[in-house]
């Protein structure tokens, strides 16, 4: 059982040579984060004041400790300064998860990520100190809204507030012509990054380059300019 004591998180983690994750809350988001950082075969600390929701994750990452983020000794215990990123992922809980941003930039960690439940959340988290901020169900809701829109998008992912980009599996129109006959910077304002052609990545396609069928292409652009792209190849 991989049972992390308080009393010896600091110097055990100290220790370690592989960049070192910390994840608070082990909510459906933050065990799925920490879970996958594990897989990746990085070192990862979960944390929960539910001892319950400890105990489902033990198993599953490097060290797990039950623990109340909003105690800052508690977390001083942890040696949570010396992870190169923390993960701060509680659920409902918004104060909560303020308190612990703010306990965290007070102990000098490099680098926070907070989840936030809606803007304002997001807006205070910024403030006081959070390098990263995400919005997991607005994120989600986005990619399901662009899906509906065209089936053949495969991912959006927001770069700013004006800016995204997206995998498209090439439409039945665009396949067998070249870049620059599609002129979709001309036509949709967008650029074409990249190609994925199976396994193959082609980050910087030739203008002659021809679209094959399961072609999948990564472009960037305005907001307004891939959406009037998805929609003028739609084929849902």
């Amino acid at each position: 059982m991989r049972r992390l004591q308080q009393s010896s998180c600091k110097e055990d983690f100290v220790k370690m040579a592989k960049k070192q994750y910390a994840v608070i809350g082990m909510g459906r988001f933050g065990s799925s984060v920490a879970k996958a950082l594990t897989e990746m075969g990085f070192e990862v600390l979960a944390i929960d004041s539910n001892e319950q929701r400890i105990q489902e994750v033990v198993n599953t990452v490097t060290h797990a400790v039950s623990a109340d983020s909003t105690d800052e000794d508690a977390l001083r215990a942890l040696g949570i300064r010396n992870f190169d990123v923390v993960v701060v992922a509680i659920g409902q809980d918004i104060q909560s998860s303020i308190l612990t941003t703010l306990i965290l930039k007070d102990l000098g960690v490099k680098t926070l990520i907070v989840k936030a439940q809606n803007e304002l959340h997001g807006k205070v988290v910024h403030k006081i100190g959070a390098d990263k901020v995400i919005f997991p169900e607005r994120d989600m809701g986005l990619r399901v809204a662009h899906h509906l829109v065209s089936p053949n998008i495969l991912d959006y992912i927001e770069i700013s507030d004006d800016y995204s980009i997206i995998e498209i599996k090439a439409p039945s129109r665009m396949i067998g012509q070249s870049l620059k006959q599609l002129d979709i910077r001309a036509k949709h304002k967008c650029n074409v990054m990249a190609i994925k052609t199976g396994s193959t990545m082609n980050i910087a396609p030739y203008a002659d380059d021809l679209i094959g069928k399961d072609d999948i292409l990564v472009i960037v652009g305005k907001n307004s300019d891939l959406s009037n792209l998805e929609i003028a190849y739609s084929e849902g």
